[in-house]
């Protein structure tokens, strides 16, 4: 990281809303949005990582109250800037600590981090620590939702441990995977106008979905439902990602 907004400053926010990937397209993020709103059933919701708002914003267009953790305020004036999100409060900081006072509006029926955010916490300390912050703001029967890629293990040829995965005339990536540590860096190379190389990396660290509910467990949180995406699609042992909801017991 190279300054208080970690990964995501000025370079990464001017561009962010031009993504061209699937989880930008409309249907997509309809997807998204209606899965999140059914699951708030009229109550709060709390985003961390909620950057320029392209769940948020729809979210609240839904009728839901959101409110947002993220660290990047290059990100966060992106979404101030948009007129359905200047309205949309946001706490600056780490999602894995940072709190939100409940004080007066009480605590949130939903807390979500989507689009295998869980993954740029890189050590499992910090991941173990985002559940429990996701479950001190909730209230008893309010849900924990994470959207997050399965690992892909099952690509790395044998001796190996790069797995590419975008190649274009004016650019590539690959992710470097380590199995003992977890580590999973992705590393960008980008090419200019004048025909040069830009690099870049990131590093994430893999969750596997039974380490993800001990994890809830150590938060007291308690597995409800694992689909293999937005629309509900069945988990198999095929699936690519996985959206997994843990519920705050009421009792």
């Amino acid at each position: 990281m190279t300054d208080g907004d970690g990964y995501f400053g000025e370079a990464v926010a001017d561009r962010y809303d031009q993504s061209t990937g699937s989880e930008f397209q409309p249907d997509a993020i309809d997807r998204t949005v209606g899965f999140l709103s059914e699951l708030a059933d009229g109550g709060r919701a709390l985003e961390l990582a909620i950057g320029t708002g392209r769940i948020a914003v729809p979210l609240a267009r839904r009728g839901v109250p959101v409110h947002g953790i993220d660290m990047s305020r290059a990100m966060v004036a992106r979404l101030h800037a948009k007129p359905e999100g200047r309205d949309i409060g946001v706490s600056i900081g780490d999602f894995t600590t940072t709190t939100v006072d409940t004080e007066a509006d009480g605590p949130f029926a939903l807390a979500y981090l989507v689009f295998n955010t869980i993954m740029n916490v890189a050590d499992q300390e910090g991941q173990v620590a985002c559940f429990r912050n996701a479950a001190r703001h909730l209230a008893p029967g309010g849900c924990f939702v994470i959207e997050v890629m399965v690992p892909e293990l099952r690509k790395i040829p044998a001796g190996q441990n790069i797995v590419p995965f975008h190649t274009s005339p004016t650019g590539w990536a690959y992710t470097v995977y380590d199995t003992v540590t977890q580590d999973a860096t992705c590393h960008y190379i980008d090419i200019t106008e004048d025909g040069r190389g830009e690099a870049h990396s990131t590093p994430f660290r893999y969750v596997w979905p039974a380490e993800l509910d001990l994890m809830a467990q150590l938060a007291g949180l308690r597995l409800r439902e694992r689909w293999g995406g937005w629309a509900r699609e069945p988990f198999t042992e095929d699936s690519t990602q996985h959206i997994s909801v843990w519920e705050k017991p009421a009792d």
